[in-house]
């Protein structure tokens, strides 16, 4: 089970999410209450070990401006959320940025894993970051295949049950493992990589 830990902003955020044994980090890098600057970013890029893949997370950010934040950053890969058009998918690939495409499930959505050349596909809550859970019956006509991740509203207590719901290649979390809003809790951190691992 592949785990992203989403909205990281401090360097212990990074080592406690490593320890626990994420296999990639969000460092959100548009506007939110979890977004860090360029250079914090390239920071907590650093403290990460050469196996946690450090995504930096966009939401309404133009593809030129997300290419310039990558390369400033230094994150791995670009996390478009939202409703991004395919063209922007296109000059990010050709700039050699690996892609994360980040969707809510409606009737219109393509749920092919690389539709749109991304290399992970994040189906997540139709309010992004909220911690608020979506109805994954949902996916009972539409299920991906290949490397997807489950999110929205998962949390210590219910991601085993969702992933066992869902059947995801993944699951990423943010709000799920905060202390308050922005603040991350390393014992749910910790937690939660073991409780969606146990599924």
């Amino acid at each position: 089970m592949y785990v992203k830990l989403c909205g990281l902003r401090t360097p212990a955020d990074v080592a406690a999410a490593a320890d626990a044994g994420a296999d990639a980090v969000g460092l959100v890098l548009s506007a939110s209450v979890r977004q860090v600057d360029p250079a914090t970013a390239r920071r907590l890029v650093r403290e990460a070990p050469p196996h946690v893949l450090t995504i930096g997370v966009f939401r309404g950010v133009a593809a030129a401006d997300v290419r310039r934040l990558v390369e400033e950053s230094g994150v791995g890969a670009a996390q478009l959320h939202g409703d991004y058009p395919r063209a922007a998918f296109d000059e990010l690939a050709a700039a050699g940025v690996p892609l994360v495409r980040a969707v809510t499930l409606t009737a219109d959505t393509d749920v092919r894993v690389g539709a749109y050349g991304e290399r992970m596909l994040l189906l997540d809550s139709p309010e992004a970051g909220s911690g608020h859970r979506w109805d994954l019956s949902a996916l009972d006509g539409a299920r991906p295949d290949g490397h997807w991740l489950l999110a929205g509203g998962l949390g210590v207590d219910d991601v085993a049950e969702a992933v066992v719901r869902a059947r995801p290649w993944g699951v990423d979390v943010s709000s799920g493992i905060e202390a308050s809003r922005g603040v991350k809790d390393h014992g749910l951190m910790r937690e939660f990589v073991a409780a969606a691992r146990s599924a």
